[in-house]
């Protein structure tokens, strides 16, 4: 090393790498602001979740306004669970406080019973429409703005 002053000359070992274009599993694959409309923007299970309960709520916003009570909904990944516990996970819960009522639903359990989208839409509606319906004691189907 000496005699080319702290200077490496030759081959390196290994091999070279070309970072310009990754490929499959790089940038260029994944879909961004400058993509075309044709490439799909992944989404998360949690994210697609998410949306799928947010046009649920927005569906539903008329009775939220009309009703009285407040409501929360919020989503959580799974209800904690006691060891000893030998039911059915629970898709959701509502709790009561001083500022109203709060509907979790529990994302995990409403997925893993679903074979795919539609039956994911329609459970979650379903659950949905079931807790606002023991709140506000209106009819399920009285609350239900789809088409029948």
């Amino acid at each position: 090393m000496d005699h080319l002053g702290g200077v490496v000359s030759g081959q390196r070992p290994g091999r070279m790498r070309d970072r310009r274009g990754r490929g499959p599993r790089g940038p260029i694959a994944l879909p961004g602001p400058l993509s075309p409309g044709s490439v799909p923007v992944h989404r998360s299970t949690r994210a697609t979740f998410d949306l799928l309960v947010g046009d649920v709520i927005a569906a539903l916003e008329p009775h939220f306004a009309v009703e009285p009570d407040h409501v929360e909904i919020v989503v959580e990944e799974a209800p904690l669970l006691p060891p000893e516990w030998t039911d059915d996970v629970p898709l959701s819960v509502v709790s009561a406080g001083a500022g109203g009522s709060r509907v979790v639903l529990f994302r995990i359990p409403i997925t893993q019973r679903c074979a795919g989208r539609d039956e994911l839409e329609d459970l979650v509606w379903t659950v949905v429409l079931d807790r606002l319906s023991e709140l506000w004691h209106i009819s399920p189907d009285h609350l239900d703005p789809r088409p029948h």
